[in-house]
């Protein structure tokens, strides 16, 4: 038992030390690594998250860059005829969904918050269409908040290959990562992470050769 204890000891002490150097080679090659999506205030970004489901931040900055002109509270998403918000974001894909989910979401930010988007994460998972992964962008993009480390396709494609963990599920995979990264490298390590996964760890035909982390990576899962 004793033994055992050691052993595992040892593995953890191994594996933080192998997620330090991570996020340092991380911070060498992304110094400036930030969310791709395109906002000026905490309502903003969490319209855009919402938008991003399934769809791709470029596409998103093009949609809202009229959106925001158009609609610029939270009463002007809750107040508007649902068919033309949907029209309004309906090159985003699922545009019925998230028209509903948005005016659901802005409804209640206007009923309990005035209007404001809250900087707490128990009070922004309560609104429609929030869940944890964009209440952490919100947090730490809009408002500087360390409250934990997205997890998005890229993160969570990344981690495992990484070895960093060994499960599929967002939740356990942002819990895996909340103990071995520092929290003031929370909100950075996530979007360089991203930015990895999109430039050179990508889902098909990852550039093992151009990869910063090709000597620490065991390339777990890699095709």
């Amino acid at each position: 038992m004793v033994q055992r204890r050691e052993n595992r000891r040892q593995a953890d002490s191994a594996l933080k030390e192998h997620a330090q150097r991570i996020i340092r080679l991380l911070e060498t090659a992304y110094p400036d690594a930030q969310c791709a999506l395109h906002f000026t205030t905490p309502l903003e970004l969490l319209v855009a998250t919402i938008l991003s489901a399934q769809c791709t931040d470029e596409r998103v900055n093009q949609v809202t860059r009229s959106l925001f002109t158009k609609y610029r509270c939270a009463a002007d998403y809750a107040n508007a005829p649902l068919a033309e918000l949907e029209q309004d974001i309906r090159p985003t894909g699922f545009y019925r969904n998230k028209a509903k989910t948005l005016q659901a979401c802005c409804r209640k930010l206007l009923q309990d918050y005035g209007g404001q988007v809250p900087k707490d994460m128990d009070a922004l998972v309560q609104l429609p269409g929030v869940g944890r992964k964009t209440a952490n962008v919100v947090l730490g993009v809009a408002y500087g908040i360390p409250s934990g480390i997205v997890v998005d396709t890229h993160v969570s494609r990344l981690s495992r290959r990484l070895g960093l963990t060994q499960h599929e599920q967002a939740e356990k995979i942002e819990q895996d990562l909340l103990a071995l990264v520092p929290q003031e490298e929370w909100i950075d390590f996530g979007h360089r992470l991203i930015h990895h996964g999109r430039r050179i760890c990508t889902a098909r035909k990852p550039k093992c050769s151009q990869c910063p982390l090709g000597e620490l990576c065991p390339r777990i899962g890699v095709p």
